[in-house]
């Protein structure tokens, strides 16, 4: 509109991993089967500057496993880039490994341009996390307090990735853990085991309660059965924009992820053809939303 300042537009959930190399080995069961080389960060700010991206957060793949490696690309990536880039790092979540997990914590989000740590909680926790489990509870084990303890010291968010099946237990987690602020990754990925209007998917509207849970909607193309502007995902948007609010969703692409499936652009641009969100709502999913629930 005339006279009004232009939106900040963020993408919250990118990936970006460097070259193979013999102090960086790669993990490559990670790797999608069509991928066979590197992303770089070079490369997503090419991408971001052809769709018009202001800022992306670069979540950290287990590529380079879950050492004090795991997340040493993310970080040459933000320095690379410190006006154009944040990055959620990968913590060892392993509750046999938790004693010093709280000093690990504080060690990834060190870097003041990295959001927090990501758990992938719809994943068998193994070194190389491969394997869907969608009931797996592991996460609500009491070893992890020092973790969440450090994760409210530093003021710092836990990205949660679960499958819908799991949003009970996240919801325990959530309880159980009020002074850390939660995001939920590519909310829960919705699946043919789920719909927008039945259970257990509707247990969203149980986290939205929660002052301290943000979600992310992301990954559309991979969950669509269609093509472009992935109507048949609407309804899950709808429903996260009313119970959540827009100032509590976040719009992500997952990219380059999502490359066998549409463009970086294309990830991104449907929000515009969604009948069902204002301009107010678009405006907070495209960036309002982050600054929002991240202060940055």
């Amino acid at each position: 509109m005339t006279g009004t300042a232009p939106t900040r537009i963020v993408d919250t959930h990118t990936h970006a991993w460097g070259l193979n190399t013999r102090n960086y080995p790669w993990r490559a069961a990670v790797l999608p089967p069509e991928w066979e080389g590197p992303y770089t960060h070079t490369d997503l700010i090419a991408d971001m500057n052809g769709a018009g991206i202001d800022e992306a957060v670069v979540v950290t793949t287990p590529l380079y496993g879950r050492g004090p490696r795991a997340n040493a690309y993310t970080e040459a990536a933000i320095e690379a880039h410190p006006d154009r880039l944040y990055g959620v790092g990968l913590l060892d979540w392993f509750p046999e490994d938790s004693e010093d997990a709280g000093e690990r914590l504080r060690d990834v989000v060190a870097n003041d341009r990295i959001l927090g740590v990501r758990m992938h909680a719809a994943l068998a926790y193994e070194g190389i996390p491969t394997e869907l489990d969608r009931h797996g509870d592991w996460f609500l084990d009491d070893s992890l307090e020092p973790a969440f303890d450090a994760a409210v010291a530093e003021d710092t968010s836990v990205f949660v990735f679960p499958r819908a099946q799991q949003l009970a237990d996240v919801a325990t987690l959530v309880e159980a853990q009020p002074g850390v602020q939660f995001v939920i990754d590519h909310m829960a990925w919705p699946d043919e085991t789920t719909a927008p209007d039945e259970r257990p998917w509707t247990l969203f509207e149980t986290l939205a309660e929660y002052d301290n849970v943000a979600v992310k909607i992301s990954s559309l193309p991979r969950s669509s059965d269609e093509g472009w502007p992935y109507r048949d995902l609407w309804g899950y948007v709808r429903r996260l924009v009313e119970w959540f609010g827009p100032e509590r969703v976040m719009l992500g692409s997952d990219y380059p992820w999502m490359d066998a499936w549409a463009t970086y652009e294309a990830c991104l641009s449907w929000v515009e053809e969604v009948d069902v969100l204002s301009a107010r709502d678009r405006r907070y999913l495209r960036g309002d939303a982050f600054a929002a629930v991240h202060g940055r």
